[in-house]
């Protein structure tokens, strides 16, 4: 019993030291990508919406021409800059030291010129009253000539080494704006290295991939119509600009570019997308139309089938589980009679990690 009165110190001081100690490190939750697709109808005129990511119709990579110390740096993030700006500045003290060096080498040739010249004068009127032999004079033009080709010579390296000192700034080549910058001040930089890049174009194109079900329909010109989740679905017109002829190993689809022919500057380098074709079918008038998802969207529980719902939550989205009736199995994936809507976002992939009411952002793909 004497024991206990010691026993219950001991306590209350460790639960004092406990609750002065610092307060766990709370981590913030990491937001997974997932990739998704807008459910339509098919049958009719067949549509099929495909995602992409919005780009600059321009972009310019940004990069010098000579290596140095980057010393002076004028770009930030979505700055708008004027054609001619300058940029950055490189510290080349190398290429200064070599043009100095090329005016010194021009001066002497230059000076070696004159003595040649006023040499060759000399003889020639020498030669001319008897005084000199031919072969002494055709020596000193000889020597002349060599002077003066060293002369040009030293001309053209004083421009070459010009050059290379104004290789060492960097010069907005079109208006536009800072989409990234990839260096800092005082970094050593190379030459071609990209350190940011320009949006300097008008309008936004809609880069994506086309599986190769689907690519002989598509053609250059073909209207599409685009939509933006983070826009609330807002729709644009646009137009197909590029068609690959060749397929992308990385990705087995083929690269298309669309051009959105209304510009807004809402729409900004980035964004996820869906491009809706709609081709035409030779038996459009009869056939009902069909809400069609893919087949890997579709996940089955003891409850049955399910797919995952996308809903947007701020800049990003929630998934949400949702039970669905299908039908028959087509080319293009599940006939759904119930539990889906015309224009919904569906994830494709994926299915089995993804929690009902899971924090997710939108990763355009295939």
């Amino acid at each position: 019993m004497k024991h206990i009165p010691h026993t219950l110190t001991i306590t209350a001081i460790t639960l004092m030291l406990t609750a002065c100690g610092e307060e766990p490190i709370k981590e913030e939750p990491v937001i997974r990508p997932v990739l998704y697709q807008q459910v339509n109808f098919a049958g009719g005129d067949k549509q099929r919406t495909i995602s992409g990511t919005s780009i600059s119709d321009q972009v310019i990579k940004l990069s010098f021409r000579s290596n140095g110390i980057l010393s002076e740096l004028n770009m930030t993030l979505g700055q708008k800059v004027a054609k001619g700006d300058l940029l950055g500045k490189l510290d080349n003290i190398q290429a200064q030291l070599n043009y100095e060096n090329s005016i010194s080498a021009k001066n002497a040739s230059e000076s070696r010129m004159k003595t040649a010249k006023l040499n060759l004068d000399r003889i020639k009127a020498l030669y001319e009253k008897g005084g000199s032999s031919l072969s002494d004079l055709e020596a000193a033009k000889d020597v002349y000539r060599t002077a003066q080709q060293d002369y040009n010579s030293s001309l053209r390296n004083v421009d070459i080494q010009n050059d290379q000192i104004n290789y060492g700034y960097l010069y907005a080549s079109a208006d536009g704006e800072v989409a990234s910058v990839n260096v800092e001040l005082n970094e050593n930089v190379s030459a071609g290295q990209v350190v940011g890049t320009l949006n300097s174009g008008t309008q936004m194109d809609i880069a994506l991939g086309v599986p190769e079900s689907i690519i002989n329909d598509i053609q250059v010109d073909m209207p599409v119509d685009v939509s933006f989740v983070s826009l609330g679905n807002q729709t644009f017109a646009g137009v197909v600009k590029e068609l690959s002829p060749s397929i992308d190993a990385s990705t087995s689809t083929y690269p298309v570019v669309v051009n959105v022919l209304e510009s807004s500057s809402e729409i900004r380098s980035g964004m996820a997308a869906n491009v809706r074709f709609t081709f035409a079918s030779d038996n459009a008038s009869n056939v009902e139309p069909k809400l069609l998802v893919p087949a890997k969207a579709v996940g089955e529980d003891a409850n049955g089938q399910f797919v995952f719902l996308l809903e947007q939550q701020g800049e990003n989205h929630v998934a949400r589980k949702q039970a669905i009736t299908i039908g028959a199995l087509t080319a293009e994936g599940f006939e759904v009679t119930a539990g889906l809507s015309n224009g919904q976002l569906i994830a494709t992939a994926g299915l089995q990690t993804l929690l009902d009411g899971q924090m997710v952002k939108l990763k355009a793909g295939q």
